[in-house]
């Protein structure tokens, strides 16, 4: 059990269960998952693009990830049905407390001028989006190594009920929201 997940069950459950009355220990809210994504425009003309990506997502989440296909075609985006465009990797248990540890201990820190993130984003059923712009905020990207700066859209997946008690768990959690 990581020390995470220890102040999960030691800090954060009997805080919960005070601040929203629950009476069962089952009732509290919990992260369920995270899903971390990356889309490459790029990878329409250059599918090395996208392998490049995929290998800094796997550093970055440490499990392989998915490709994602296209599901329809646009031409304005010169973008076939089933070309490759993204890539995806969904965290459980071990792995996502781990990776939303080094979130919030290591690499939101090393973001220069970070004010935390926005407590707009959530999406009425308890889970939670936030965009990163560049990769390079984790320590396990080597700068110099960088061929183009990516971004990342990552979302926290709570079996909270509405977004106060998802709010709540991950202010408790130790997510640096906005004032």
């Amino acid at each position: 059990m990581s020390l995470f997940e220890e102040n999960y069950k030691k800090n954060v459950v009997p805080q919960l269960m005070k601040d929203f009355g629950y009476r069962n220990v089952m009732q509290v809210p919990k992260i369920t998952k995270i899903v971390v994504n990356t889309s490459i425009a790029e990878a329409t003309q250059n599918i090395k693009a996208l392998d490049v990506a995929a290998a800094e997502l796997m550093s970055i989440t440490g499990q392989k990830p998915v490709i994602r296909k296209a599901r329809k075609s646009i031409a304005n985006f010169k973008l076939r049905e089933g070309q490759p465009i993204a890539a995806s990797v969904t965290l459980r248990k071990q792995r996502m407390f781990e990776f939303f540890s080094r979130l919030v201990n290591i690499a939101f820190p090393r973001v220069r001028d970070f004010k935390g993130v926005s407590t707009k984003s959530f999406d009425g059923r308890g889970n939670y989006t936030f965009g990163v712009t560049e990769q390079i905020m984790f320590p396990e990207i080597n700068y110099d190594k960088v061929d183009k700066i990516r971004g990342m859209n990552i979302t926290i997946c709570t079996s909270a009920e509405n977004d106060d008690e998802a709010r709540a768990l991950l202010k408790y959690m130790g997510m640096p929201f906005r004032n």
